[in-house]
């Protein structure tokens, strides 16, 4: 099979690595910026809360978001909303776009405990199910999940009983290689068909999301395999395959020129794209944290502001990771 239908069944097959909840941070595999500190997702609302006031928004629109874990993105934006305009949480809609049964009992019991019955959310399956006049799309580390092909002197990977081998490229893929300068690296799969039913179900979006990478080709492999924190390159010879599959997460550095190509042809403008560090700070981080410090002791003013140097730390997370804002 080709390799992209083997990172498919990996993550998302029957027994697959997201096929129930995992736990992200300390206990998990990895951290992610939602798991670091709640302000990163206070932060986007803050920035949402503005293009309300600006009348760039709706405020019977939607608030949905991709991917949300066990929901605390989307729980520490309503807060920040909350806190901002109350009434707010009375006219806005709020969405999860996430298909397996078990992470949704996991989400709406986190959001239980947080709100109680004052917060309802539906889900929707796929993004293909939601079809909307406004939303306010986010999304946190999700293009790095699609699955890939691996291109390497114009031949792909197959997989055979968890043994890579090459051969040669349709012509579709050595075309994309050659209109990118790619030559060597990982081919996202899926990018288009997102972009375009995102478009198609809502007619009025602003989607922002972040994850690492850049935004050009780099002409190497960059997919690994995660484990307790530890890191493989795909091609390490102290990594098993038939050992991590469906066991260990498995991921690659995003092509930001790839997704952005995706929703230009969709329909999107682009509306910025930067480190992760500028955005938050743009955002309004450094005054969300001000404010909690006229509200707090010293010793918890201390301990969330270490959390939001890792954010925007650029030896950290805050250059690696990026933020890309789509308008339609």
């Amino acid at each position: 099979m080709q390799f992209s239908t083997y990172m498919n069944e990996w993550l998302y097959g029957k027994e697959g690595y997201y096929k129930k909840f995992k736990a992200i941070g300390k206990g998990g595999d990895f951290y992610t910026a939602v798991s670091t500190s709640r302000f990163f997702g206070a932060s986007i609302a803050n920035y949402y809360y503005g293009r309300l006031k600006e009348a760039k928004a709706h405020r019977d629109g939607w608030l949905i978001e991709i991917g949300a874990h066990q929901g605390y993105l989307l729980c520490d934006m309503i807060q920040w909303l909350y806190t901002c305009d109350p009434t707010l949480v009375e006219t806005l809609h709020f969405g999860i776009v996430e298909r397996q049964p078990e992470v949704r009992k996991a989400q709406l019991a986190y959001i239980k405990e947080r709100f109680g019955d004052d917060i309802t959310i539906t889900h929707f399956d796929d993004i293909s199910d939601v079809n909307v006049e406004y939303a306010f799309v986010v999304a946190n580390e999700i293009f790095d999940a699609f699955p890939c092909e691996l291109l390497k002197d114009n031949q792909i990977a197959t997989v055979k009983e968890h043994t890579i081998a090459w051969e040669e490229a349709p012509d579709s893929i050595l075309e994309w290689a050659k209109k990118h300068y790619l030559t060597q690296g990982e081919v996202a799969v899926g990018y288009e068909d997102f972009a375009k039913i995102m478009a198609k179900g809502i007619k009025k979006c602003d989607f922002v999301t972040f994850d690492y990478g850049e935004k050009y080709v780099r002409n190497d492999f960059s997919i690994r395999v995660y484990r307790a924190h530890e890191t493989f390159p795909l091609f390490d010879e102290a990594l098993v395959l038939s050992e991590s599959y469906q066991k260990d997460d498995i991921t690659y550095d995003v092509n930001f020129g790839h997704v952005s190509e995706a929703f230009k042809t969709a329909g999107f403008e682009e509306e910025a794209y930067e480190t992760q560090a500028r955005a938050l700070v743009r955002f309004g981080l450094i005054d969300i944290l001000e404010q909690f410090a006229r509200q707090t002791s010293q010793e918890n003013y201390v301990r969330e502001a270490d959390k939001i140097k890792t954010l925007i730390s650029p030896t950290m997370m805050g250059d690696r990771f990026k933020m890309i804002h789509f308008r339609k």
